[in-house]
């Protein structure tokens, strides 16, 4: 067993066992099965990428459609899945999103040093899949948000192995299909990692500025869809967003109130991941909450922000769980997660139109219980480590 582990984190980093390879195994199978057996298309948000692709293969805008949101280079990205009939969709879809889901937790383990062959990283996709609900919102939707899910603790891990370059290309490529990690930017600028933070804005750059020159309307995403993100979207949509600025104003909170709100406690989010990065020691649990608390920041005052966002930071934030001082070790944490359990009954909460109201409250709470200050220790560091830390301090008081 790793120094510094508690009983519980020692029994989580042993090797697993075959039950517990067939047992996530059968889970995730299954819910790739049931997810294949309920679409026709591989997922509604995936159908209209596709259907993008195929606009544009016919001549005209694959901005036609107000409700594709990506950048052009998302357009050549989805034009092989125009080559291939619907039944390899239904299958292949939810299997890709589900290894991407997968991919991401296994990086976001070894950013801890903890193997995916590990209990932990056996079991922690099926404790996913059977107990956070926008696991099987993102694998039945097929939506592209697993693009960052998957390149996030990729980037990560390349950065605590202080390849940041590279950090950045991966963080840039995910951009390039769906503009979400945008706010890691902020990580590159923090660590004052500016190669990596030029490959993060060239990536993209580059790739959807070639894209563009191959579409009817160059700049569309530009004059039609940035200005359609900006208001809001329409009502229908906002109906789903999990963020303050959207669910406030449902609850009677005038828009003129909410949005500065949003955009106070996103600020005050991204000064927190600041004041983490430069006052903490260096290690894993800095760079992932860090991380983490920015993604969540943004989230609060992004639009849109849907439930399946949070698989962008929840495994990332779980992945440390084996570590002291991690914020999945705070009960908050594990409060936020309450209303996103399948099956459990919310009176005057059940509808879909009205479950934006429980992820709201998941949001902020895990932004807060990851982003307000608390007492920490060391990652990765042995009880002699501590021990030796406090006598040095006594010493200084003396």
């Amino acid at each position: 067993m790793r120094k510094g582990k508690s009983d519980i984190s020692g029994w989580l980093v042993r090797r697993a066992s075959r039950h517990a390879w067939a047992v996530s195994s059968t889970v995730l199978c299954a819910h790739i099965a049931g997810v294949a057996l309920r679409t026709s298309d591989g997922g509604m948000d995936n159908a209209i990428v596709v259907r993008a692709a195929r606009t544009w293969l016919d001549g005209g805008s694959p901005y036609a459609d107000r409700h594709f949101l990506y950048l052009p280079s998302a357009v050549l990205a989805a034009v092989p899945q125009t080559l291939l009939p619907a039944d390899a969709l239904r299958v292949l879809v939810p299997l890709t999103v589900t290894a991407l889901l997968v991919a991401g937790w296994a990086c976001a383990l070894r950013i801890h040093g903890i193997s995916w062959r590990s209990r932990l990283g056996v079991l922690g996709p099926a404790a996913l899949a059977l107990g956070f609900a926008p696991f099987g919102h993102l694998v039945s939707l097929g939506n592209w948000t697993v693009t960052a899910a998957a390149a996030l603790p990729l980037a990560l891990l390349l950065a605590v192995r202080e390849r940041w370059g590279w950090a950045g290309v991966v963080v840039g490529a995910a951009l390039a299909l769906k503009p979400l990690l945008a706010p890691v930017a902020l990580l590159f600028l923090f660590a004052r990692q500016w190669r990596g933070l030029a490959a993060l804005v060239l990536v993209p750059a580059l790739a959807s500025g070639g894209a563009a020159l191959l579409m009817p309307d160059p700049a569309a995403f530009v004059t039609q869809t940035l200005p359609f993100l900006l208001h809001g979207h329409d009502g229908f949509v906002r109906l789903y967003e999990a963020s303050p600025a959207a669910v406030l104003p449902r609850l009677g909170v005038p828009s003129a109130v909410a949005v500065p709100s949003a955009c106070a406690a996103a600020g005050a989010g991204a000064w927190s991941a600041y004041r983490r990065w430069t006052r903490d020691a260096p290690g894993p649990l800095r760079l992932t909450e860090t991380a983490a608390t920015l993604m969540l920041s943004a989230f609060l005052v992004s639009r849109p922000s849907y439930d399946h966002y949070l698989l962008v930071v929840v495994p990332l934030l779980l992945a440390g769980a084996a570590d002291p001082g991690a914020a999945v070790r705070g009960p908050w944490f594990w409060v936020a997660l309450v209303p996103q359990v399948p099956g459990a009954d919310w009176p005057g909460l059940e509808a879909v139109t009205r479950r934006s109201f429980r992820d709201c409250f998941t949001l902020c709470v895990m932004t807060a219980s990851v982003a307000l200050p608390r007492r920490r220790l060391l990652p990765l560091a042995g009880p002699d480590h501590f021990v030796a830390q406090r006598r040095g301090r006594r010493a200084e008081r003396v």
